[in-house]
């Protein structure tokens, strides 16, 4: 959500951030509605005034035992009551018009964002390459899977139609290890807490990391007002929603492996083969609260954060600064970290670390008390994968997959397998 005085101090700012984001210009249109707003919020002002000096006219011509004055004044009086309904509902529905539309336009890029039309002008900002030879091509994930019989998408979609897989045995058993190696790390090493959130959630939480109004084809409504989660960002976020943190509780950093629902609505053809866009996956997220001068230095954290996840699986990666038609709804800046899959022969998105400034925090009203100063402000809010589990699943079936179609566990996992080094291939 935007800050319609900030859009009134300096429009033109505000326009050229749109025109960054491939818009047009809103500032007239906003400050019009504006405009409409505080009329009506004066008019709503004016009626109660004036009923308010009305009412101390008639206690006068009361005092003076002037009937018909007193009589007067009541009468419009009366009148003024029977219009206050419409001036209160004109106002809160200019109040109303005003907030859709500001909750309509996305976030603005940081100036240092590059800009372009979609992801062919995303920016490479650093890279790693693994200790092992890096495997320049080979079997997908799903070959590998189906071929051990352990990854049946036939019987995922019997239960529940296509962008779904049934995991079994030892591959069930390297999701989950990756997992809790992921929830282990970020928590042990890298001071997040850990939170189990519900799945389910209201309008408001969707509405508060900004999923709806915009982002509602792509969601799983449950009924009786519920959404399923496309992410743990959403709980995670609105844990703070509606409070004022003390700024020495800053940062708040939380993390949860929760599964995530999405419905691709926009992904039609894309990826229908495998494990890379599906309707539920596991993910663990990384969710920071800051003050507004502790973010840029925190987004650089969450990414280290969520690259020390690939380089302990010894996983070959790129970072990637996302320009301005590639970045999210929400964010202000984005990096995506995409891990090499020598099936597919190129890089895939395993992470995204986006930082939202004060974007969300307006629409959940999370604040903060300076420890300097007085009054209250908006707490800054990001967001990161840390990582998606499916999508690790893949990269280390890829990455680690032997010439037989065995695959060996990396050595940070094998503790969380039982000390399984390795999942064998079809032949043995």
């Amino acid at each position: 959500m935007h800050d319609i005085r900030a859009i009134r101090d300096n429009p033109a700012a505000f326009d050229r951030d749109l025109e960054r984001r491939g818009l047009a210009p809103l500032s007239a249109e906003l400050i019009a509605l504006d405009d409409a707003r505080k009329a009506a919020i004066s008019a709503a002002q004016a009626n109660q005034e004036r009923r308010n000096a009305l009412a101390k006219e008639i206690g006068g011509a009361k005092k003076a035992k002037d009937e018909a004055r007193a009589a007067e004044l009541m009468a419009e009086v009366a009148r003024l009551k029977d219009e206050a309904p419409g001036l209160d509902a004109a106002q809160a529905e200019a109040g109303k018009v005003l907030d859709e539309r500001l909750a309509a336009i996305p976030n603005r890029p940081k100036p240092e964002v590059p800009e372009g039309a979609d992801e062919h002008g995303n920016v490479e900002y650093r890279s790693f390459a693994a200790s092992r030879p890096r495997l320049t091509t080979g079997r997908q994930h799903f070959e590998l899977g189906e071929a051990t019989g352990l990854m049946d998408f036939e019987a995922a979609a019997k239960l529940s139609g296509s962008r779904f897989v049934v995991l079994k045995g030892q591959l069930a058993r390297l999701e989950r290890a990756l997992g809790q190696f992921m929830l282990d790390l970020h928590t042990q090493e890298h001071g997040y807490t850990e939170v189990v959130p519900p799945v389910l959630v209201r309008d408001d939480a969707m509405f508060g990391t900004a999923q709806l109004p915009k982002f509602r084809d792509d969601q799983f409504a449950a009924g009786d007002g519920f959404w399923l989660i496309p992410t743990a960002e959403v709980p995670l976020t609105n844990l703070v929603r509606e409070s004022i943190l003390a700024e020495d509780a800053l940062p708040l950093r939380f993390t949860a492996l929760t599964p995530c629902f999405r419905a691709e609505a926009g992904a039609a053809g894309r990826d229908t083969r495998g494990m890379l866009r599906q309707h539920q996956f596991n993910k663990v997220e990384l969710v920071s609260i800051t003050a507004p001068e502790k973010s840029e230095e925190e987004h650089e954290r969450m990414l280290a954060c969520a690259e020390a996840v690939l380089k302990k699986l010894d996983l070959t990666y790129r970072v990637m600064t996302l320009c301005t038609g590639d970045m999210g709804f929400a964010s202000q800046k984005t990096y995506d970290i995409e891990v090499w899959v020598p099936g597919q022969e190129t890089y895939r998105e395993i992470s995204s670390c986006s930082v939202c400034g004060d974007f969300q925090a307006r629409r959940m009203n999370a604040r903060y008390r300076p420890k300097e100063g007085k009054g209250v402000s908006y707490v800054h809010t990001l967001n990161g994968s840390g990582v998606a589990v499916g999508r690790a699943l893949i990269a280390v079936m890829e990455n680690y997959q032997n010439p037989d179609g065995s695959v060996t566990i990396p050595s940070v996992l094998q503790p969380y397998m039982g000390g399984l080094n390795r999942i064998e291939g079809p032949a043995s």
